[in-house]
């Protein structure tokens, strides 16, 4: 098995530096000092007893024996590539568990319809991502399941009110949360969310918080650590980050992620060998590659401050104590991180002009990738958003949204400025 049993003590060292070994033995690999590609579908028993025994644990027929860790079956259902690069990603968040899958919508989904049957109710923060925002109001509905959305700046009191004069305070099962909301880089108290799922738990139906952590990844903020059930993300982003590889994620309790896994399994979305051994050597440099984005991100926020061209920064570092925005991410943000929207100063066509001007920062769609990208929030990434909710949550026609990368941050600034005089 590739369990973790070498002398290294996840307890004692940093997760930067458990990355480069944890749960791999190189003695079941010819001696490899990385993980191979285990390109396989299938696995061998060593007899028929080992085959029944792995299939009774893979099923959920039998608890395990004492020591006993289920087997390789099938690469639908595990393989090492995959199981190495969910123990790595457990140490980031302190997690019992973690599932991986071929995309972050992959996790999101799964999680939704795993925790969610037809009759319930979960209620979401908005502004989210746009596909997460389309599968909870267009696709939810065909399933008979009911969405109820809260905003930023909504007291805890005013939401629970919001769900009781739903009329299906009774049906709610699940809240789901992104925090810092995508693009807006608006925050959610996610002690405070969990006091509401706790608000409407009964003895006999526990409702469960769920929180998107895309947009500060692994290393800037831990929702379990806050309260949260199950941690959210789309690994291509800071995990992957290098725009050469599509996966998803999430992680919680051994429990819960029975369940996540149990649906991923009959679903059939989980990463590919390929995918998590690209995750596996991205991981290694993860720490550094945020650490440098979240420094060039201060830089690049504090030019826009104060640029005459650009009318509003959305940005982490610009919440001022005496802001409830900045107590909650004094409490749960480990930096100001690397995303930064901003509204330019008039409409689509300067934002598109802008955009066109651009030269190392390319124009593209997702973020926290290795190369600085910018896209437009209102007709790209949140572009089957209801219109008045862009216009509720301020996704105007002159928002441009930034995932700042790890070039020299000069070359970064002078990139924007001189788009900006193309306006």
């Amino acid at each position: 098995m590739y369990r973790y049993t070498n002398s290294l003590n996840p307890k004692i060292m940093k997760p930067e530096s458990l990355m480069m070994s944890h749960g791999f033995k190189p003695e079941l690999s010819e001696g490899a000092i990385k993980c191979p590609i285990f390109m396989t579908s299938t696995f061998v028993f060593k007899n028929a007893e080992e085959g029944k025994a792995f299939f009774e644990l893979a099923y959920g027929k039998r608890a395990k024996n004492e020591g006993e860790e289920m087997g390789l079956i099938y690469s639908r259902i595990n393989n090492p590539d995959l199981e190495i690069l969910e123990n790595r990603l457990c140490l980031w968040d302190q997690a019992e568990d973690c599932a991986v899958f071929e995309s972050g919508m992959a996790a999101i989904t799964t999680v939704l319809l795993e925790f969610l049957k037809p009759g319930d109710m979960v209620l979401f923060s908005s502004p989210v991502y746009g596909g997460t925002d389309h599968f909870i109001k267009k696709i939810l509905p065909k399933f008979n399941i009911h969405s109820l959305e809260f905003t930023v700046g909504q007291s805890q009191e005013e939401i629970i009110e919001l769900v009781n004069n739903s009329g299906m305070a009774d049906k709610l099962a699940l809240v789901y949360i992104e925090t810092p909301a995508n693009p807006t880089n608006d925050l959610i108290d996610i002690e405070a969310t969990k006091e509401i799922a706790k608000h409407f738990s009964t003895p006999e139906k526990e409702v469960f918080l769920a929180v998107d952590n895309t947009y500060l990844g692994p290393v800037w903020q831990h929702p379990l650590k806050h309260g949260a059930d199950l941690v959210l993300y789309s690994a291509t982003k800071y995990i992957g980050g290098h725009s050469d590889v599509i996966a998803g994620a999430c992680l919680g309790n051994a429990s819960l992620m029975g369940r996540v896994k149990g649906m991923r399994t009959f679903l059939g979305n989980m990463a590919s060998p390929h995918t998590g051994w690209l995750l596996l050597r991205s991981l290694e440099t993860l720490k550094v590659r945020m650490d440098m984005q979240a420094l060039n991100a201060d830089k690049v926020a504090e030019m826009l401050n104060t640029h005459p061209k650009v009318e509003k920064v959305y940005y982490l570092g610009n919440f001022k104590p005496g802001d409830k925005q900045y107590e909650i991410k004094q409490k749960q943000c480990a930096t100001n991180g690397g995303m930064i929207s901003f509204d330019i100063v008039g409409g689509e066509k300067e934002a598109f002009k802008f955009l066109n001007a651009l030269k190392l920062i390319k124009l593209a769609v997702s973020l926290g990738s290795t190369e600085s990208l910018a896209e437009h929030p209102a007709t790209m990434t949140h572009c089957d958003v209801d219109d008045a909710d862009k216009a509720k949550f301020s996704i105007t026609e002159k928002m441009i949204r930034l995932s700042i990368g790890v070039e020299n941050h000069e070359d970064i600034i002078s990139d924007i400025k001189q788009a900006l005089e193309m306006i």
